[in-house]
This record gives C-alpha cells, structure tokens and sequence, in this order.
C-alpha cells in the first residue's frame, strides 16, 4: 500500500490490511509481506511520514497478533524482536511496547523471545554509550526504561509464570565481566529496579544474589599483586594509610613494603566498574532503607554472603556491601551480621575454612565498624574469648599450628580487635575482670597464641597490653622484637588466611566516599601507649564507648553482681592478683574490706570516671 493511502484509512481498515498481508503467505503471495517486514527495518534517521508510517504499522501488527505464525512469520518477527527501543522518540517505543506485551500474552510459545527483547532493551546500542552522559541520553534512558518495566508488569498480570521465565531471561542475558563497559552498570541498574518492584516479590532474592555473585566476580580479576607488595615483618598497623590520595606523587613505597594503595588501582578498568556497581548497590540499599524493607533484603544478603563471600578467597571490596548495609541499620542489620559470624566460628560442624574466615570477618568487623556500641562489642569478644578458654581447658597440647588453626584464628581475632578498642576498655575494670583475666590464661596456655598469632597483630597488642599494663610480665610475654616465624606461616596455611582483614581501608574512591564516615581507620585509634595523643587530642570517642557499656550493659551488670565466687566461677587468688594489679580495693558495701566473700551487691556507677 501506498503511504498516503494508509494514512487515509480508519484503525481497523488498516488492521484488516496487516491481517491480509499476513494470511496472503500462506498462498505463496509475498509481496504485502515483504513490505510489511521492509518497515519493520527502519529504524535510523527517519524522516516525520515515516516515522508515522513505522508508528501505525506497529499498532495494527498489535491489533493482529492472532494472525501471525511463529513459522510463517519468523522473518517479520525476528525484525520486531530485534528492535530497540533506544532507536525511537517516545511514539514509537509507545507502539513497540504494546506490540511486545499484545505478543507475549497471545500465546505462550512468544514469552520468552518478547522477555528477551524487553531485557536486550535494559542496555543501549553501543553507540549511544556515550549518550549516556548528557541530558537527552538521560531523558532517552529514562523513556526507554519505564517502558520496558510497565511491560513487564503488564505481561505479568496476564501471564502469572512470567516472573519466574523473566528471572531466567534475566540471568542468562546478564552481561559478562569482560564487558568492562558502562553497559554492565546500566543492566545491574535494572536488575535491582526489578528487585524493588512488584516483581520482585517472586525473584527479588535471587536478582540481589546474582549481583553479589558479579561483584565477586569483578573483585577476584583484581589481583593482590596491583595492590600490594607484602612483607609480613612490617606493622600493619602502621602501613595503613587513611587517605593515599595526600601522598606526593613522588614518593615511592619501599621495595617489600606492605602498603596499601589507591593510586595502584588507578587506570584499571575492572575496578573503576567494580566501583560504580558496588555504588549502585549502595544507592539500592539506601533506597531499600527509605522504603522499610531492608530487613528483608538484608536477609538475602546475609544468605548470599554465607554461600559465596564468605567462601571467596580474600575478596577486597565486595564484602562492603554487607558492611554499608549493617550501617544503615546497626540495631538489626549491624548486630545479626556479627552474630552470624561468631555463631560459625563456635559451631564445631562447621568446616575448618568456613570457621576462620568467620573469625576473620568478625574481627576486622567489630574493630572497623563505628557504628557498634562497645557493649556490644564486648559481649562478641568475651563469646570468642569463653570458647579459646574452653579450648584451652580440653586440649592440652603443646604449639601444633596445623592442628589447631581454628583456635588460633580465634586468638588472633581478639587481640586484633583489642588492637583498636584496647584503651576504651581498660577503662572498666569490670570488662578488665571480664574479659582479660580469662584472655591472659588463655594466652599463657601451652599452645601459645603468642608465638603462633601474625606477629605484627601479637606486636601491637602486647605493646598496648604493657602499656596498660594489662599482664603480668612473664616468659609467655614477649613484648619487643617481634618478627614472623615459620609458625605463623603455619597457622595462616597456603591461603594466608592469617594475613586476611576483609574490612581494610577501601581503596575505590566512590565506594569509600559512602563507607568512610562510618569506618574505623587506624589513624583515629587511641592506643594505650600514645600518652601525648592523648593529651592534645579530644577523648569524646572513647567517653562515648565507655559511656555506651554503662548505659548499655545493665543486664549484663545484674546478671553478675550478687552472685558468689563460685556461681561465677572465679578463682579467689586470680581475683585478688588482678584488683591489686588494677589498683582497686575491693570493700564491703559497709565499707570494710572483704576477704573470702563477694560483697551483697555493687552499685553501678553513674560515670565511666567512678568505674
């Protein structure tokens, strides 16, 4: 037909037409079939007729989807599915869309090539990538999306299976990690729009899943090597930089240094996307915050990060992901993440690699994360402290690092988490009784976590141990000159678990721009030692932890105060060694000092100063 014929004739007339030009195949007559898959071509450049012409052929293809053969019609059809919306000012996409969804719904062997048209649409042509980044690429983005997921929803309603066909659609055509380009970040971006809408009830969990799995995927592209040099004799500690970015250009990290840096990411197209995915993700959190749902996602993130980062060998920044969510919500999120771990690393059916990576998490965890009150803290360290001391008392045995990694992953987690929280809590004697007394015996146990432990964790502990004056010196206690041994090469194992602190420093710039102001760096730690920092700088962090365990802790409090030597099973001897090594004279509530018996009752103070 004639265009200016078409444009003369009624909806229905030209739908009669379309019919006609279809059922004319069937006899072998090609000519009105061809001109209708000729249209069907055009898609660059239109001029204004035939931009009306492509728009009115599509909504009479729409009005005539019961005529078209999947066998007949298979050249017609694979130019529509091949279509992209990207190409089209709003009419026409208008007029695809409703082509897709009057197809997808008319029979069921159509679902999926339209699901896969619909999802081949989540990403522009390449050449429109560039686009992307100024206004009308925005607007066009926008457009297109919208009605891709109204035509999700749509199909939905009328085919109750199609979430869980689109969720395979959607997995299948997820871009790979070699597709180092934008497209990737703006598929993912769809993904979590499907994930937060009504859709989403069906298959959210596993679209979330599949993302964490892709992040891990980019991380472990991204060697070690581009990272860090490692020498394990160095101080941790003392290697990590709160913000590389200050660095003078010119200065070169010695050779063997263990340092962390940003500028030796810099260029590297794996991580500059792996950095905008994982803000991507952030974002979507956030969003799942606003709308009261996060609790649910955070349950399928906890799952995800149980059955493939936890599994992941040292993975460096996906794990963020779960540390940002825990921010957004501490009280919950923050405390059952903590919970999970410590509840792997003392289940003794859990595998050995399982238990230490756990232990692992735990540690740079509890030490990293700002938002955790120290009450909190504490009771995580004295669970992990009351399983190395039962370890102790059922295995005497002399240093075997093969044969008892998980213990020693245990030690090494609490004196890497005493490290950072140290000062904020020997400033309570009760944690001091709590806590420390039952860690020193089990540091002087014949296994000597001391000799076995990263020795520049053990270094830096003990130094604010002395410091604090914390133990008693003895042989086990070696204070200075600390340098690894074959031991501690040992316990690590081939993967070098001992040296994994999953929640260092992140060192993609974005990401760290959301996850610094709730992170503990190195540089804002208080050591016992540090006597001039402590003059010159503001205690308000450390009152507020001290501050947090008092107000905080009260069941804790009742739950020990009034009970005997021998309910809370302390040796009298030990007990009175460490008040007097804590310059404290314990009294009687009438004032008198007491000899053999707890006193009645101990009034908890008002002030962290008093305590």
């Amino acid at each position: 037909m004639e265009e200016d014929v078409v444009f003369d004739l009624t909806d229905s007339e030209i739908v009669s037409h379309v019919k006609d030009a279809l059922t004319s195949v069937l006899s072998g007559d090609h000519n009105s079939y061809n001109q209708l898959v000729g249209v069907m071509h055009h898609s660059k450049h239109l001029a204004p007729d035939e931009v009306a012409l492509l728009e009115t052929t599509l909504k009479a293809l729409a009005g005539a989807v019961s005529s078209i053969d999947i066998t007949h019609h298979d050249s017609l059809l694979s130019a529509i599915l091949s279509m992209s919306m990207w190409n089209y000012g709003p009419h026409v996409a208008d007029a695809l869309a409703e082509l897709i969804v009057s197809l997808a719904i008319s029979n069921g062997k159509y679902l999926d090539l339209c699901l896969r048209m619909l999802v081949s649409n989540f990403t522009p042509p390449p050449y429109f990538l560039d686009k992307l980044n100024l206004p009308r690429g925005l607007e066009r983005k926008g457009q297109v999306l919208s009605r891709v997921d109204a035509a999700f929803k749509k199909i939905a309603d009328y085919v109750p299976l199609a979430p869980l066909r689109l969720l395979t659609v959607v997995l299948q055509g997820m871009p790979t990690i070699y597709h180092k380009d934008r497209a990737i970040v703006i598929y993912v971006e769809n993904m979590l729009k499907l994930e937060s809408g009504e859709i989403g009830e069906l298959v959210g969990s596993t679209i979330l899943m599949a993302v964490v799995d892709r992040l891990i995927e980019l991380d472990v592209e991204i060697g070690w090597d581009a990272i860090l040099q490692d020498d394990f004799s160095k101080g941790i500690f003392e290697m990590e930089l709160e913000d590389v970015d200050d660095i003078e250009e010119s200065v070169e990290p010695d050779v063997g240094e263990f340092r962390l840096s940003r500028k030796s990411l810099a260029g590297n197209s794996i991580a500059e996307l792996l950095d905008d995915l994982l803000v991507l993700t952030f974002e979507h959190l956030e969003s799942c915050e606003r709308e009261g749902r996060l609790a649910k996602v955070f349950e399928t993130l906890l799952q995800s990060f149980q059955i493939t980062v936890l599994s992941a060998y040292k993975t460096k920044f996906a794990q963020f992901v779960i540390f940002y969510a825990c921010a957004l919500d501490p009280e919950n999120c923050g405390m059952s993440f903590a919970t999970m771990l410590v509840e792997l690393f003392v289940e003794n059916s859990q595998p050995q690699p399982t238990r230490m990576s756990a232990v692992s998490y735990l540690a740079s965890y509890l030490s990293r994360a700002k938002f955790l009150s120290a009450s909190f803290t504490c009771s995580m360290l004295k669970r992990l402290v009351d399983w190395c001391l039962e370890y102790c008392e059922t295995h005497d045995a002399d240093i075997n690092p093969n044969s008892h990694r998980v213990f020693y992953s245990g030690c090494q987690a609490i004196m890497y988490v005493l490290c950072f929280r140290m000062k904020a809590f020997v400033n309570v004697p009760r944690l001091k009784l709590q806590l420390l007394i039952p860690l020193e015996q089990v540091l002087k146990h014949k296994l000597n976590p001391l000799k076995v432990c990263l020795p520049s964790v053990v270094g830096e502990f003990l130094r604010q141990a002395k410091a604090a004056s914390l133990f008693t010196v003895c042989e086990t206690f070696i204070f200075d000159g600390l340098l690894e041994s074959e031991l501690s090469r040992a316990y690590g194992g081939l993967e070098r678990i001992d040296t994994f602190f999953p929640f260092d420093p992140c060192l993609l710039k974005r990401c760290d721009s959301f996850i610094r102001p709730m992170f503990v760096f190195w540089s804002m730690v208080k050591p016992t030692y540090d006597d001039a920092y402590d003059d010159d700088t503001d205690d308000s962090s450390d009152d507020e932890l001290v501050q947090d365990h008092v107000n905080e802790n009260e069941d804790m409090m009742n739950g020990w105060v009034g009970k005997s030597f021998d309910e809370q099973g302390i040796d009298m001897d030990e007990f009175d060694c460490q008040l007097k090594k804590m310059s404290i004279t314990p009294k009687t509530t009438s004032g008198h000092k007491f000899g053999g018996r707890m006193p009645s009752r101990i009034r908890p103070s008002t002030s962290p100063e008093s305590l």
